[in-house]
C-alpha cells in the first residue's frame, strides 16, 4: 500500500500465477495494456477519489477501507463497463450474426442440396441430426431444471411455469450469445470473446424474469424464497454462459479444422462427445476444489482458512446483482457510471483504430482491469508485455540473421511461445486439482487442512519474496525457451 495523502492510499499489486502469465502472453499487448489502463484508472483514480470523500474513522486499517470501496463500488463500475462493451460487441457483430442466421436457416430448409453433392470439407451434420440433438438438449434442460426446482416448495403449476420460462430465457439468449461469442472466437480468438459481459447481461435479464415470476408466486415473502430466486437466476445464467463458453470452443476448433482440412461433420460429432465428456468431468473436479478450498461465502467446513478460498469474482458479482434486484437494494448508480465510462472508452477505441494502424483500447479489457482483483491482473499484464518484448527481439534478430525469412523465423519461435504458455496454463490447473485431492484425502481421513505445510505462518513474508524470485526466474526461462527455438534456414 502506498499513501497518497491523509486517508488515501493506492496499491502496487503483484500476483504469482504461471497460468495467468501464460494467458497474458496469449492475449497480446493491446489487451494487456488495456487491462493495465483499467487497473491504473481504478487504483490511482477511482479508489483514491472515493476515499478522499469518505468519512473514514481513526484507527481502521486503511488498506481494508480501500479494498472495501473497490469491492462495494468500483467493481460495479467495472461491471457496467464490461456490460456496455459486450453490448457494443453484439452491435458491431449484428450484421454477420444475422447473415449467419439466414445462412443456417437456408441450409436447414434447403433439401435440394445433399451432402453427397458437396466436397468433404463442406459437409456438416444433416438438419435432421441437428434437430434430434436440439430435442435431446431440451429434454436434458427440462430434467436439470426440474431437478433444481424440485426443492423449491413450489406448486406443480408454478414449477412447470418456471421450467418453461427458464428454458426459453436460456435458449433464447443462448442463441444470440453463441452467435456473438462464436463469431469472435473464430475470427480473432477466445481471448476477445465478450463472455464476461455476457454473464453480467445474463444475470440481469434472468433476475428480472425471475423477479416477475416470483412476485406472481409470492416467492419473496420469505428469506428462503429470496435465496431460492437468487439461486434460480444464477442457474439460468449458468446455462447461458455455458452456451457462450461452448460456442467459443467449438468455433475455435472448427476454424482450426478448416485450416488443416478437416471434415466438419466429423468434428461436430467429436465436439458433441466432448461436451458430454466435459459435463461428466467438470462437476466432480469443481466439487473437489470446493471441498478442498471452498468459495467466497460458501465454505464446506466451519474452521477453514478464509484466506485460502478460491477467488470467484464473476460468481460473486452475479450473486450480488441478483440479490440487489430481488431485495430492491441494487445501487444502479455505480453500474451507470461504469456504462458512461465504457462509452468513453469505446469512443476512444474507435478513434484510435480509425486514426492509427496498430493502436487500440479494447473496452472489454479495460472493464476487466477495473473489475478483477489487482493480483490477478498483474500477471496478465506482465505476460502481455513479455510477448511484445520477445516478439520485438525476435524480429530484430531475424532481420539481421535472415532478412528474407523474417516472418517465418518469428512464427517458428512464436509457436514455441504459444505452446509453452499453454503448458503453463494447463500445468497450474493440473497442480491445483492434484493439491486439492491431497487436501481432501487428508481432511476425510482426519488429518490437517494443510497436509503439505512445512513452515509456520511467520514464514509468510519470506514466502512472498521467494514467490517473486521464482516468478522472475520463470519469466526469464520462458523468454529463453522462446528465443532459442531453432530458426528456419
Amino acid at each position: 500500500w502506498i499513501h497518497l495523502g491523509k486517508n488515501v492510499v493506492t496499491c502496487l499489486p503483484l500476483g504469482f500465477s504461471p497460468a495467468l502469465l501464460g494467458a497474458g502472453y496469449l492475449i497480446g499487448l493491446a489487451s494487456g495494456l488495456a487491462i493495465l489502463f483499467g487497473l491504473v484508472v481504478t487504483w490511482l483514480g477511482f479508489v483514491p477519489y472515493f476515499m478522499s470523500i469518505s468519512d473514514i474513522p481513526a484507527g481502521v486499517d486503511i488498506g481494508e477501507v480501500a479494498t472495501s470501496i473497490w469491492s462495494s463500488k468500483i467493481r460495479f463500475m467495472g461491471a457496467g463497463t464490461i456490460g456496455i462493451a459486450a453490448i457494443w460487441t453484439l452491435i458491431t457483430l449484428l450484421r454477420p450474426i444475422l447473415d449467419g442466421i439466414k445462412m443456417s436457416i437456408k441450409a436447414v430448409s434447403d433439401n435440394s442440396v445433399s451432402n453427397d453433392n458437396l466436397h468433404r470439407m463442406d459437409t456438416d451434420m444433416t438438419p435432421k441430426s441437428i434437430g434430434i440433438v436440439f430435442v435431446l438438449i431440451i429434454i436434458g434442460l427440462i430434467g436439470v431444471f426440474y431437478s433444481f426446482l424440485a426443492g423449491g416448495n413450489l406448486s406443480t403449476g408454478m414449477t412447470l411455469l418456471y421450467i418453461v420460462v427458464g428454458i426459453i430465457v436460456a435458449v433464447g439468449m443462448g442463441f444470440f450469445v453463441a452467435a456473438a461469442c462464436g463469431y469472435m472466437a473464430g475470427l480473432i480468438g477466445t481471448s476477445s470473446s465478450p463472455i464476461s459481459g455476457i454473464g453480467i447481461l445474463g444475470i440481469i435479464v434472468s433476475s428480472l424474469v425471475v423477479l416477475a415470476l416470483g412476485n406472481l408466486a409470492g416467492l419473496f415473502s420469505s428469506e428462503y424464497g429470496t435465496l431460492f430466486a437468487t439461486a434460480f437466476a444464477i442457474f439460468i445464467t449458468s446455462v447461458i454462459t455455458s452456451i457462450a463458453a461452448i460456442s467459443n470452443d467449438n468455433l475455435q476448433d472448427l476454424k482450426t479444422g478448416l485450416l488443416v482440412g478437416a471434415t466438419p461433420w466429423k468434428q461436430q460429432v467429436a465436439l458433441l462427445i466432448g461436451c458430454i465428456a466435459g459435463a461428466i468431468a467438470i462437476a466432480p473436479v469443481l466439487n473437489l476444489l470446493y471441498e478442498a478450498y471452498g468459495f467466497p461465502g460458501a465454505m464446506p467446513r466451519p474452521d477453514m482458512d478464509v484466506n485460502q478460498v478460491l477467488s470467484a469474482p464473476q460468481a460473486t458479482l452475479m450473486a450480488t446483482i441478483a440479490k440487489g434486484i430481488f431485495n430492491n437494494s441494487m445501487d444502479w448508480s455505480y453500474i451507470l457510471y461504469g456504462v458512461i465510462f465504457g462509452i468513453i472508452i469505446i469512443i476512444i477505441d474507435v478513434l484510435l483504430k480509425k486514426s492509427t494502424k496498430n493502436l487500440s483500447l479494447p473496452p472489454l479489457a479495460v472493464g476487466m482491469g477495473i473489475y478483477l482483483p489487482p493480483t490477478l491482473q498483474m500477471p496478465l499484464v506482465v505476460g502481455a508485455v513479455l510477448s511484445y518484448v520477445v516478439n520485438r527481439y525476435l524480429r530484430k534478430r531475424a532481420e539481421v540473421r535472415s532478412p528474407q525469412n523474417v516472418a517465418n523465423d518469428v512464427d517458428t519461435c512464436n509457436r514455441r511461445g504459444i505452446l509453452f504458455a499453454s503448458g503453463m496454463i494447463v500445468g497450474e490447473s493440473l497442480m491445483g486439482v492434484l493439491l486439492a485431492g491431497v487436501i481432501v484425502v487428508s481432511v476425510t481421513s482426519g488429518g490437517s487442512e494443510a497436509p503439505l505445510r512445512m513452515v509456520g505462518d511467520s514464514f509468510g513474508d519470506t514466502a512472498q519474496w521467494l514467490g517473486l524470485l521464482v516468478n522472475i526466474l520463470l519469466i526469464i526461462e520462458f523468454a529463453r525457451r522462446v528465443i532459442t527455438a531453432k530458426l528456419n534456414k
